[in-house]
């Protein structure tokens, strides 16, 4: 089964997963890193520190806005074409960005709190 991570740590993430889990029907397990396995998934803490992670029925690894497209890809519908278009570029060049910028501000978002903004060895 695909697995999609998150930092279970951050309250913006959390929200934006329990959003997924009810929106969004894809097969996968949606869960926080910090309570999974990730050597069996074949990640480690940072990875999964810097960005949210796929990890595919095939074992092939994605992360930030390509998992979230792998993840939309999976949900099929509408969905599919939405993670076709964050998968390829042009798309993908400018999602990167975008990404690591909310990334940097998740404290600032909807359900952010200041914890969002330190780094995992300092929450």
């Amino acid at each position: 089964m695909s697995t999609f991570l998150y930092d279970g740590d951050c309250g913006f993430c959390s929200a934006c997963a329990r959003w997924i889990q009810r929106h969004i029907p894809t097969r996968a397990q949606v869960m926080p890193w910090q309570r999974v396995d990730l050597g069996r998934l074949g990640l480690t803490v940072e990875e999964c520190d810097a960005a949210v992670q796929w990890v595919g029925d095939d074992g092939g690894h994605a992360a930030g806005p390509v998992a979230i497209g792998r993840l939309l890809q999976d949900a099929g519908s509408f969905w599919r074409p939405l993670g076709w278009l964050l998968v390829h570029a042009p798309v993908r060049f400018v999602s990167w960005p975008v990404y690591h910028w909310l990334s940097r501000n998740r404290h600032h978002m909807p359900g952010g709190t200041p914890t969002c903004a330190l780094p995992t060895s300092a929450r």
